[in-house]
């Protein structure tokens, strides 16, 4: 029995071993693909005229619903881990001027919709949008209302993203009352040393009582956001983390990988890039995770989310209906996403732009009575073909070749053969399967599953 067990083992070790080797070899810097083609492809050649028209056309798909993101860049404090397009201050009301313009974009937006359009979904991200004041977010859901039509329908998915140290029982009462029954929980990591390396100390005892009150009040679906490969993090300190977000027992987790940039963002600067834990250990830190969260009886949904079996992100990506977008995964695949505010992105049909990514230049276009549209692209054929195609893998781990040759009247994989050659590496590596017209991830292939969906990649 004894040499048995460690046959086992023995064996694990090696399979664990091996499943680290593959995935630093397909560790690449491809595209999440909330978005696809990727944003570094659009074009400033693209305009407000054209977004206009994509707006106007848009109204011609019967029963075709909304879906709104609302940026709000504005935080207390600076996390030198974050890589958000925000504004750090105390002052409520620096954001005074940003919500007029807000405004603004949503009358010049509005009046080329048609407004018996249901709103289905609605997310505030940032930044930190409960920086606002209880009056300021009463004031922009009026806006929305008055300018949109929001729902009241208990199939709709409304959403805000918190930082627990800036929210308090009080404001979970006021955003029930604005209509939200989804909300999102900035957590990063448990660890008080870790905490303390990213400018964001946050005792469990302020998630937890907000968690609490969020279900004493009947929030629909609660999301927790972790992330791997911050300073300081090890293996074990990772997996306490774990234990305890399984004993909080959220509906919904994230965990994305840090991605050190401090060229592009100059609070990142402030982390020692010595404190960073290993190519290695962040791998082992994404499998354990994995493997721990399906053992808690979670669900794995796309690349980086995890939910309970009864949550709506899981229902949706039974019955077709997962979406990824700017804003992670989604619940309404058949929604036109408009992003307000700067920075946000925006899908509209065929049609993909983003605002500018500056407060300045985003509020200067609107001054001067214009849609701030910073660059953008108009998708071709072959853009929606691919685009669903990653779409497929990317919410699904699975990708139906017939289904999709039938969709677009193609032969798929003659369609797709340079991109099925991409993949043959990660099937003999076992990344991948195919089954006749199915292709399908295997669960090592999760972790690099932007790598694998890169084969269907026409701009790469």
């Amino acid at each position: 029995m004894a040499s048995a067990a460690l046959s086992s083992a023995g064996t694990a070790a090696l399979l664990a071993d091996r499943d680290e080797a593959l995935m630093r070899r397909y560790a690449s810097t491809s595209p999440r693909y909330t978005s696809y083609p990727a944003t570094p492809t659009w074009t400033p050649e693209f305009g407000a005229r054209d977004f206009t028209r994509a707006l106007e056309h848009s109204n011609h798909t019967d029963g075709r619903g909304l879906s709104l993101y609302v940026h709000i860049p504005f935080c207390r404090k600076s996390c030198f881990s974050c890589a958000c397009n925000r504004i750090t201050t105390q002052d409520t009301r620096r954001a005074e001027p940003y919500l007029s313009r807000l405004d603004r974009e949503m009358v010049l937006t509005s009046r080329h919709l048609e407004s018996n359009r249901p709103v289905e979904q609605l997310y505030w991200g940032g930044g930190t949008p409960t920086f606002l004041t209880l009056s300021q977010m009463g004031d922009l859901i009026d806006r929305l209302d008055a300018r949109f039509g929001l729902s009241s329908s208990p199939q709709r998915d409304y959403a805000i993203e918190i930082d627990p140290r800036e929210a308090d029982v009080f404001t979970l009462r006021h955003l029930q009352v604005l209509g939200f029954n989804r909300i999102s929980l900035g957590v990063q990591d448990l660890d008080l040393d870790v905490q303390r390396a990213i400018n964001r100390v946050q005792p469990r005892i302020m998630t937890e009582t907000l968690m609490e009150e969020a279900h004493r009040l009947g929030f629909r679906s609660l999301n927790l956001d972790l992330t791997c490969g911050l300073p300081r993090q090890t293996v074990q300190s990772f997996a306490h983390t774990l234990e305890q977000v399984i004993e909080l027992n959220p509906a919904r987790l994230s965990i994305t990988d840090y991605a050190h940039q401090p060229q592009r963002f100059a609070s990142q600067r402030r982390i020692n890039a010595a404190e960073l834990p290993s190519a290695e250990a962040r791998l082992t830190m994404l499998r354990d995770a994995a493997e721990r969260l399906d053992q808690a009886g979670y669900v794995r949904v796309g690349m980086d989310h995890f939910a309970r079996p009864d949550d709506s992100l899981v229902q949706a990506m039974h019955n077709g209906t997962l979406q990824r977008n700017p804003q992670g995964y989604a619940t309404h695949a058949d929604c036109d996403l408009l992003g307000l505010g700067a920075s946000a992105i925006s899908h509209i049909g065929n049609v993909q732009a983003q605002n500018p990514v500056r407060v300045k230049d985003y509020a200067r276009a609107l001054d001067a009575g214009e849609l701030a549209i910073d660059r953008g692209i108009q998708l071709t054929q072959d853009d929606l073909v691919r685009r669903e195609a990653i779409q497929q893998l990317m919410c699904h781990a699975r990708l139906d070749l017939a289904a999709l040759g039938q969709r677009f009247n193609i032969d798929a994989s003659r369609y797709f053969a340079l991109a099925l050659s991409r993949l043959d590496a990660a099937k003999r590596d076992g990344l991948v399967e195919q089954s006749g017209d199915i292709i399908s991830v295997m669960p090592v292939g999760r972790q690099v599953l932007n790598h694998l969906a890169g084969a269907f990649d026409a701009h790469l």
